[in-house]
């Protein structure tokens, strides 16, 4: 009997070992499938990635949103992976818990300037097993980027009043310290961070109503757009003194993006335009600070370019629209006899109109001319950020023959395709701007193309998505001011809040106009 009972523990042993592994391999079946659906998860997310980041994609196609597409695609990613993390845990794997697997993070160092909070955890208890004291032999320091969201706070200001008991002068009290807005609630720093919500982070009025809101802090949208309209008028100095300085310079670039305004009478949106002048001499390690000016005029015309650079004397790096011929115009035509300007061009330009005729079909002379105007794109990437004048001496060796085989391709082709068709239409837009882009062969300063200054536009666009339009004239000539100073605090790389809050309470504090350039945030950057 003992032996049978033996027996019948030992089949039942086996019987739950068997229920037990068929458990298991029924839930590492049920596993695996889930892991094949992730990976094919995977495989179409890493396809469309790998479309947006490699794939062919119009030029004319936003970077912001093409941006916004990789980030949904890389959220996805990243809860496929999470997923895959939390249904490993628990299993086991040759006897042992699975490990998850080290997933590629931003580990870059924090910034040393943010403070440090230190924690400790110590273990639970410090007697050893054996029964001794625990030591510590060192440790592992870790660092976790947190954020305190933006807290608002009241300044409480007190003026104590005096008096003499010996005689009766009078009441003595120290005079109230000047604000921006007289009377009013909002510091000089508050002010700034609505600026920059308004005109960095593309955040209109009312949003920012809506935000402070849920702190309690009920603003009306009219007492934002106050506080920006006094703003405005203190920094208009400022701003100015921004543009005289650009146009002292004799190499900038200069591009227009429209600008919506509401015209009330009409009951519809006009198009005004911002017209921007910018400067960077960065890319031939020149000494003049990068900085951008936006100029709000209500139209397109060349004489609006002509007005905003008068004064300026030097080489102009624009677009192929037309309106610029006005500049360099015989005198007699309505230029200005005393302004000597060179047009150069931009071959980015010139570029984009035969890459548009590449992806209509097989086009081989649109796809040679994108491939010789591609040599000329590596060899200034060899060159960036070299002196003009060891960048002008490798252009002459290198781009020079490259320019000379363009145009002599340029030519033959011209003769070959009809003028009316899509390609002949490209190559009498780079035949008509041929001198202006050969330009960058004689100076060293000029840039293959007109980026620098369309980059500086996008902020421009992504507030027009979100503000929809400019309520006024004036409002627009605001929004022009404000950003030409925040986006040349960014290519500067000041930070445009504190810049502003500085700025603006160094201006109600009585700053002398005679010293105005003190102001201009590439000086901010060489006080810190």
């Amino acid at each position: 009997m003992t032996d049978t009972a033996d027996l019948l523990a030992e089949i039942a042993q086996l019987r739950a070992l068997l229920a037990g592994s068929e458990a298991r391999a029924a839930r590492l079946d049920a596993h695996g499938l889930r892991k094949d659906e992730r990976i094919q998860r995977l495989e179409k997310l890493v396809a469309a990635f790998r479309q947006a980041l490699f794939g062919r994609r119009s030029e004319k196609s936003d970077p912001d949103q093409y941006d916004l597409a990789l980030e949904d695609i890389e959220a996805a990613m990243a809860t496929v992976h999470a997923e895959d993390e939390d249904d490993s845990a628990g299993y086991e794997v040759n006897g042992s818990a699975a490990r998850r697997k080290a997933r590629a993070a931003n580990r870059g160092a924090l910034p040393a300037h943010l403070p440090r909070i230190d924690e400790v955890i110590e273990p639970h208890g410090m007697i050893c097993a054996c029964g001794g004291d625990l030591h510590c032999i060192g440790e592992d320091v870790s660092e976790r980027l947190d954020v305190i969201p933006a807290q608002f706070r009241v300044i409480v200001t007190h003026r104590p009043k005096y008096a003499c008991r010996a005689c009766t002068d009078g009441v003595v009290q120290a005079p109230a310290a000047p604000h921006l807005v007289p009377g009013g609630l909002p510091t000089e720093a508050l002010v700034a961070h609505v600026l920059v919500s308004k005109y960095a982070d593309h955040l209109p009025l009312y949003r920012q109503a809506q935000i402070y809101s849920r702190d309690g802090v009920d603003l009306d949208r009219s007492t934002l757009a106050d506080w920006v309209g006094r703003a405005a008028f203190e920094l208009r100095p400022v701003y100015e003194a921004l543009l005289a300085a650009l146009k002292r310079s004799t190499k900038l670039f200069m591009d227009e993006t429209r600008a919506p305004v509401l015209d009330p009478g009409a009951r519809k949106v006009r198009n005004g335009y911002f017209w921007a002048l910018a400067r960077d001499e960065r890319p031939w390690s020149g000494t003049a600070p990068p900085g951008v000016a936006f100029t709000y005029a209500p139209g397109r015309g060349g004489q609006y370019a002509e007005q905003i650079l008068a004064g300026f004397s030097g080489i102009l790096q624009v677009d192929g629209y037309a309106g610029y011929n006005r500049l360099i115009a015989q005198e007699g035509s309505g230029a200005r006899p005393h302004q000597n300007i060179q047009l150069a061009y931009c071959w980015a330009h010139a570029r984009r109109k035969l890459v548009e005729i590449t992806r209509t079909g097989a086009a081989p002379i649109a796809e040679e001319g994108v491939r010789r105007i591609g040599e000329l794109y590596r060899i200034e990437v060899d060159i960036r950020s070299l002196s003009a004048e060891a960048r002008l001496a490798a252009r002459q060796q290198r781009s020079a023959p490259l320019v000379t085989g363009i145009h002599e391709w340029l030519v033959q082709n011209r003769a070959r395709v009809s003028a009316k068709s899509p390609l002949g239409e490209a190559l009498k837009y780079i035949a008509r701007y041929w001198d202006g882009l050969r330009l960058f062969l004689t100076d060293g300063r000029i840039e293959l193309d007109n980026n620098t200054v369309e980059r500086t536009i996008r902020p421009i666009a992504l507030n027009r998505k979100n503000a929809l339009f400019a309520g006024h004239d004036t409002g627009a000539q605001n929004w022009a001011m404000i950003a030409s100073l925040i986006e040349t605090c960014k290519l500067n790389a000041v930070n445009p809040h504190t810049w502003l809050a500085a700025t603006l309470g160094a201006i109600v504090k009585g700053h002398k106009q005679a010293d105005i350039d003190s102001l201009l945030p590439w000086s901010h950057q060489r006080k810190v």
